[in-house]
């Protein structure tokens, strides 16, 4: 059987593009530099597929920053604000993915959201009326040229036309339908030029086609289609989806001239059902070895799935790109074997697509293969905690409900606090530097006693805290300068949690994380953040934030269990936070903030399923956490880049009392929002954008509140950056809490 992969990890075995990428943007190494390692990467990427016995191997995958910013960058849709810049193409490429700050200008990002339901950012493409949409790049050109010379026949890779539309942010009177022929000529242009090269399979990636779509949707994407594949001479098109199942438009695909149709079967709920009218003469990938969790595939299930689809021709596949696992288990030495050998990475599904590709029309059941796979899935051991699953057992309604009421409790929090209008704080993180990252390594690798490590934090959490007084900030933070990262900082201290050492996933452009894996039940070891927070508290008399993790982002951003839903998973995760929450109220914490980060993550993509398959419980899950706190506690939340206005009223159903999140990139839009569904969350909407080095200005920042105090009551708006500080350098981070400090005395002045 064929074998296909969407996509592979561009960051490098060991991210090398990070690293490589971040010399560059300091101006320690050259544009050739750069460009030599990315290379690197991308060979390095396309023989180990190779060398797998992959059938169908993507090429431009590989991107320095985003495949959605690539495929705006390909056909010409640059902001006239970058292109005014006067920079090279790599660096107003750079320009539109960070912002920029320096002689030739000042000028923001642009805006990033979430990729579908992953951790993974895109950035938003902006077209506005004067866009003259054309191809104008040669990177899927160059890329399969470069796959070519190695000896790789590719397939290549490209963001697809509908969701390229669907994507987009349109500034002007103009609609993805004015723009839809232009953006189809730029397409077949493409198509044309790699045909010249050679080139016999292009994959479009059309995961906007598993989202609702409206008659509208369906009407534009038979337009785009029906056009290109009438021009898309001897090039064979495979219209590739992931992420769900494409129900609403599935009739119009299967009528369509497509040589072959992607489907997924790990997340698409109705695929097996839709795939029983399968046309004849067309070739069906069936993704069916999970491209987003890291256990290893269960061939029972999937050779059975295999057997029951009736088309005339199956490529076996990913179910998305494996972007989003990391890339091999070689090296994971402080990993178990029992407990490594359920794992597999996007190296090792390369040998799990090659496997079951071996196995199907065989008798494979008497092979050795198919035998050690079977008995791996037949159970795991130490993994169920008959105390964790009583205690999620026990929940009762009452115990996700706080008392007294929001409105009461806003009163009380008023008079203890006694905070100006327009109360400044920040997300919660400071700056990691390296030395702070080596005295968190020299601890863990025991070169450090816990007693300099400890009296090495403390000074951090010192100097962190005279720095906040000293710019004038109103609630304190410690800096977090004890954790690594804010799922597996928690992860560590709780049971049930398994780590590995190099498993890094890109969440956008250079910024890696490295998930936890949830392996058993879950519940509190001890105390995780109280002797910190106390420590603070003992070194100012402002307030200062207990900073912890929701149940809800832990799981989100950790490779969930299989064996049991992720609702359980949740649940217990939220009784352990529980209890830190209580801890630190215990000992004097009256502020207390529960970033859930990613709760949109893990929504259904279409609406219909949101609350039955997960708000209904994802929200509760929050209250659990703080249901049991006293009145004058004050619980915080902070969510990071997503599209949030459609759920408003769920995240104020979140009971908190303050809420943070992004705004800066996304022109505040979300506050509109707000306003429309009479939030009544004190808010602190981003009012600048921490992923980008650029330092806002005062003027700007005012400029942001003056906006918001349109759509927020003065007496509900705080004052914070749309995130963590941790990836910040410390000068500009200085700088730029100087100027917000600034911006919210002006505005107190005018209210």
């Amino acid at each position: 059987m064929r074998t296909s992969v969407i996509g592979f990890p561009r960051i490098g075995r060991n991210r090398e593009l990070k690293f490589a990428s971040e010399k560059y943007f300091k101006g320690e190494i050259s544009e050739k530099e750069l460009l030599a390692t990315a290379d690197t990467i991308k060979k390095e990427n396309l023989l180990s597929q190779k060398e797998a016995g992959i059938t169908y191997i993507s090429s431009n995958d590989f991107s320095f920053y985003d495949n959605v910013l690539d495929t705006a960058v390909l056909f010409n849709v640059i902001p006239k604000r970058y292109r005014e810049l006067k920079l090279s193409p790599l660096d107003t490429y750079f320009a539109m993915a960070r912002g920029y700050q320096g002689e030739n200008g000042n000028v923001k990002a642009l805006a990033m959201k979430k990729w579908f339901n992953t951790n993974y950012h895109y950035l938003v493409p902006e077209i506005d009326d004067d866009t003259k949409i054309e191809l104008v790049g040669k990177k899927p050109l160059e890329d399969f040229e470069a796959a070519s010379r190695i000896g790789v026949n590719t397939k290549t890779a490209i963001t697809g036309p509908f969701t390229f539309l669907k994507l987009t942010r349109f500034t002007g009177a103009k609609t993805a339908v004015d723009f839809a022929d232009a953006l189809i000529n730029a397409y077949v242009k493409l198509l044309k030029e790699l045909e010249k090269k050679g080139e016999g399979l292009i994959e479009f990636d059309e995961p906007g086609l598993v989202t609702d779509l409206t008659t509208g949707d369906i009407d534009l994407f038979k337009k785009i289609y029906t056009a290109i594949l009438e021009n898309k001479g001897s090039v064979k098109v495979l219209l590739q989806t992931y992420f769900g199942d494409i129900r609403d438009i599935y009739d119009e695909v299967i009528r369509l001239d497509f040589d072959a149709i992607g489907l997924d079967f790990v997340e698409g709920v109705k695929t097996q059902e839709l795939v029983k009218s399968f046309p004849k003469g067309k070739v069906l990938f069936a993704g069916l070895v999970n491209g987003k969790n890291i256990w290893k595939n269960d061939y029972s299930k999937t050779l059975a799935t295999l057997n029951g689809l009736k088309a005339d021709e199956i490529v076996l596949g990913t179910s998305c790109s494996l972007l989003h696992v990391p890339y091999t288990l070689e090296g994971e030495t402080g990993l178990e074997n029992d407990c490594k050998a359920h794992f597999s990475f996007a190296l090792e599904k390369l040998s799990e697509l090659t496997e079951l590709g071996e196995l199907f029309g065989t008798d494979f059941e008497k092979d050795e293969r198919f035998i050690k796979n079977k008995v791996l899935h037949a159970g795991r051991k130490n993994f169920e905690d008959s105390a964790v699953r009583a205690a999620v057992a026990a929940i009762k309604p009452e115990d996700y409900e706080r008392l007294p009421k929001f409105e009461e409790r806003e009163k009380i929090q008023k008079e203890k606090f006694n905070l100006p209008l327009f109360p400044t704080t920040t997300i919660g993180s400071f700056p990691q530097t390296a030395d702070v990252r080596k005295n968190r390594l020299e601890f863990k690798k025991g070169l450090r006693s816990k007693e300099e490590y400890t009296e090495y934090n403390k000074t951090k959490i010192r100097e962190c805290i005279r720095l906040q007084e000293e710019i004038g900030l109103d609630v304190i933070v410690h800096g977090e300068f004890e954790r690594n990262d804010m799922v597996e900082y928690f992860g560590e201290n709780l049971s049930g949690f398994l780590f590995t050492r190099n498993a890094w996933v890109q969440s956008y452009g250079t910024r890696c994380v490295k998930p936890a894996i949830i392996w058993g039940d879950v519940a509190r070891k001890k105390p995780i953040t109280v002797e910190w927070s106390k420590f603070a508290k003992s070194c100012t008399d402002k307030p200062v934030k207990g900073m912890l993790t929701g149940p809800v982002t832990i799981l989100n951003w950790s490779f969930p269990r299989e064996d049991i839903s992720i609702k359980e998973s949740t649940l217990q995760i939220a009784l352990a936070i529980r209890d830190e929450v209580l801890d630190l109220e215990k000992n004097g914490i009256s502020v207390i903030q529960i970033d859930e980060a990613a709760l949109r993550e893990k929504l259904p993509l279409r609406k219909a399923d949101w609350y039955s398959e997960y708000l209904d419980w994802a929200i509760p899950a929050f209250r659990l956490v703080h249901s049991k706190v006293r009145p004058e506690t004050q619980i915080h939340t902070h969510m990071c880049y997503s599209e949030f206005t459609d759920i408003i009223p769920a995240i104020d159903a979140m009971d908190a009392d303050v809420i943070t999140f992004e705004a800066s990139r996304s022109d505040l839009l979300i506050l509109d929002a707000l306003r429309e569904n009479n939030f009544k969350t004190e808010v602190g909407p981003g009012v600048y954008d921490i992923h980008s080095p650029r330092v806002p200005s005062v003027d700007e920042i005012v400029t942001a509140l003056t906006k918001m105090r349109e759509k927020i009551e003065d007496r509900k708006l705080w004052v914070n950056p749309d995130c963590g500080l941790k990836t910040r350098g410390e000068e500009e981070t200085v700088k730029s809490l100087k100027n917000l400090v600034a911006a919210a005395k002006i505005i107190r002045g005018q209210a």
